[in-house]
């Protein structure tokens, strides 16, 4: 669901965090819980970015030390496991099935840009190789559903998934970069084509917006002519 900073997958023989019993260890019931948890440092991150998600400052809006934490944790990449995660359960209830498969994945790539546009430090998470919890799966569940009716090879529909995340994630990035002219202040004489086209009129905005197109056009295409070259095989 996102882009950078990939993270080693846990510890060989260590379950994932979402298959380890919540508050196992022996002692006094557990003041919190896992999910108030990791609301509070989602709600840190959407404040102040991912860099201050830490299990002490965590505690400390939790009003606890962060030896607590560990309690419920194993570590902070547990937890940024289940911030992941539990963000990604924002995008349901997912698309219903009712035959227009484009629509609906088009609408499904609008709530990922929706899903980024609120917690911008998601792209600082994902792709997590640790990070595949419930939330996750079923939204992956919930796109090939939809799907279903396109005859192309699940590897194909996996790609397009993946793409479809990859133009997300980019369009994400470029609105969080400054909006400058990448060709202010170069001497674009030598290049005759580029500077023609810097100088043409911008002409009327297209009906629809870039990012619509642009999955638009990608998971159309590589879909249908995928589907297309199987039934002819």
């Amino acid at each position: 669901m996102g882009t950078t900073s990939a993270t080693p997958p846990p510890s060989a023989g260590r379950p994932p965090i979402w298959s380890r019993p919540e508050g196992g260890r022996r002692g006094p019931a557990p003041a919190h819980s896992r999910a108030s948890i990791v609301a509070t440092a989602v709600a840190l991150a959407d404040a102040r970015g991912l860099g201050a998600v830490s299990m002490r400052a965590v505690a400390g809006e939790l009003g606890t030390g962060a030896g607590a934490l560990y309690r419920y944790l194993s570590s902070r990449d547990d937890l940024l496991d289940l911030m992941c995660d539990a963000v990604v359960g924002e995008l349901s209830p997912h698309p219903r099935v009712d035959g227009d498969w484009l629509g609906a994945m088009l609408l499904v790539g609008e709530r990922q840009l929706a899903l980024h546009r609120r917690h911008p430090w998601l792209l600082d998470l994902t792709p997590r190789p640790s990070g595949i919890g419930p939330q996750t799966l079923a939204w992956f569940d919930a796109c090939l559903a939809i799907l279903e009716p396109v005859p192309s090879p699940a590897s194909v529909k996996f790609e397009a998934i993946a793409l479809m995340t990859g133009v997300v994630t980019l369009v994400a990035r470029n609105e969080r970069a400054p909006q400058a002219s990448p060709f202010a202040g170069l001497d674009l004489s030598p290049h005759p084509h580029l500077l023609a086209a810097l100088r043409r009129p911008v002409g009327p905005p297209p009906e629809q917006d870039l990012f619509e197109r642009a999955l638009r056009v990608l998971l159309s295409g590589l879909l249908a002519d995928a589907g297309a070259q199987q039934a002819r095989g």
